[in-house]
């Protein structure tokens, strides 16, 4: 495991409510490795995989079966819970509130809908240092912007290290932003959120 790391002082450390995951192409089978490495009691995690929107999402039904995590296409409305991961589904942005999940049909961010800037943005406005965020394979820079939100709020950022993704431009835009905190193989990623979520309790 490759890291950057950044001092956090005992303001920062508290436990971790929120992980918000990106990614784009070469998604599916990261998160299938990322969240597969995850202990099975976890904060609530959230995330945006750039999907066609021409075509209903089959990817909360195969992450649940290959992950034997609670795995859910996310409502608008719906509460945020502990142990259940929330997919955005095709053609709408994905937010949240204190707790809930806020779903948007508004213009698209760079070309996409949904939008992980969007997201991470509004994860770094509600949860600031309650939260992880993560970003997995890509061929855009979308998140990036976002990363740096949630830095700035006081969050843990990560990044797959690029070396270990299908498709390496998103994870790299994040690590050029140097808002990067961590900086992991795909097959640590897991433990490595784990050890940062127990670490924080």
């Amino acid at each position: 495991m490759t890291s950057k790391s950044r001092k956090r002082s005992s303001r920062d450390r508290s436990e971790c409510e929120l992980i918000a995951i990106g990614a784009s192409a070469g998604g599916l089978p990261a998160l299938i490795t990322l969240l597969g490495g995850i202990d099975p009691a976890f904060p609530a995690i959230v995330v945006v995989v750039h999907l066609d929107p021409r075509h209903e999402s089959q990817m909360a039904g195969l992450l649940s079966r290959k992950t034997r995590k609670l795995v859910k296409e996310a409502e608008d409305g719906e509460p945020i819970l502990p142990n259940t991961v929330y997919i955005g589904p095709p053609d709408e942005h994905l937010l949240v509130t204190k707790g809930k999940i806020q779903l948007a049909h508004s213009r698209l961010i760079r070309f996409s809908r949904p939008s992980i800037d969007i997201m991470f943005g509004s994860v770094a406005a509600v949860y600031g240092n309650r939260a992880i965020g993560v970003i997995l394979s890509g061929s855009n820079r979308d998140g990036a912007d976002g990363i740096a939100a949630i830095k700035r709020a006081g969050g843990i950022t990560m990044a797959q290290e690029p070396s270990t993704a299908e498709y390496r431009v998103m994870p790299q835009a994040s690590i050029d932003t140097g808002c990067v905190d961590l900086v992991v193989a795909l097959d640590k990623m897991g433990e490595t959120i784990s050890a940062l979520v127990a670490r924080a309790k």
